[in-house]
């Protein structure tokens, strides 16, 4: 299938700038946080002084007579999936960029960096369905793949059900895999999934906010569609009472989803659309 001109522009352009970015200042906290999941044995060879005894192959020494070691060597390799939202939330924004291209960004700077350290990575888009899947793969022409489905792929829904893809890579993941979820996490009931698939995998909450959802412009009376249902509703954003209803159905939001996060114990990195969105990515590797 050909792509239209501007979605190859966007990959395009996309591809450059996450590549500058990868080869600039981040690559290097990358590999410094993954760094393979175990050591492999790799030779025998002769004991000397200094060596780790517990190391020493007694087998091999009996059958010589002399004291040989086992070699290991770091098992490099890693999988990682990219989990991202494309639900109706995702398309607000009133920065730059909509929060689903915040998302989209921060995914090609993970995929160029897996790459790059020679990792495998793979793409699962989904709604309140398992909308796409690119299986784990290495090399660049998968980044091209993956880019190209991040800005090309039309859900079929707008609906959000989280729950939905974690439950789908648990029973798919058979390997060890490094799992970052980028979404608004604006959902309830995933918790127990999120803690299930963590307990096997590496899981890494990007929660993606837009600043405004926190700070309601007063545009006067206007229409508000829902960008998931589609429902519209008129209000008045002037309105101390709305204003006041609107802030406390945020905060209780806010409050479901850090209790479902905190319950689930996985990693949790936010980003707010309008402000820098690698810095919180470079300041979570750095952390660990």
């Amino acid at each position: 299938m050909s792509l239209p001109a501007e979605v190859l522009k966007k990959v395009k352009l996309l591809e450059i700038n996450t590549r500058k970015m990868v080869n600039n200042l981040f690559a290097g906290e990358y590999h410094t946080h993954f760094k393979g999941q175990g050591m492999t044995f790799s030779d025998f060879r002769e004991y000397v002084p200094g060596d780790d005894v517990r190391a020493i192959s007694w087998p091999l020494t009996a059958r010589t007579g002399k004291p040989y070691i086992k070699t290991f060597e770091e098992e490099r390799e890693l999988t990682f999936i990219l989990v991202v939202d494309v639900s109706g939330s995702s398309d607000f924004g009133t920065g730059q960029y909509f929060k689903g291209e915040i998302m989209t960004h921060l995914a090609a700077l993970l995929a160029f960096s897996a790459v790059k350290n020679h990792d495998q990575v793979g793409l699962l888009l989904f709604s309140d369905q398992v909308e796409h899947f690119v299986p784990p793969k290495k090399g660049r022409g998968q980044v091209h793949r993956i880019l190209r489905d991040l800005f090309y792929y039309r859900p079929k829904s707008h609906e959000t059900k989280i729950s939905v893809a974690l439950t789908y890579l648990q029973g798919l993941l058979k390997k060890r895999a490094t799992v970052f979820i980028f979404s608004d996490f604006i959902d309830e009931g995933y918790d127990q999934a999120l803690r299930l698939l963590g307990r096997k995998h590496e899981v890494v909450a990007c929660v993606v906010n837009d600043k405004s959802e926190a700070d309601l412009p007063n545009l006067g009376v206007v229409d508000l569609e829902d960008a998931e249902t589609g429902e519209v509703l008129t209000v008045d954003t002037s309105s101390e009472a709305f204003r006041k209803e609107y802030l406390r159905e945020l905060k209780k939001r806010k409050e479901i989803r850090d209790k479902q996060l905190r319950l689930a114990q996985v990693e949790r990195i936010d980003i707010v659309s309008g402000e820098d969105y690698v810095d919180p990515l470079l300041e979570f590797f750095k952390r660990r």
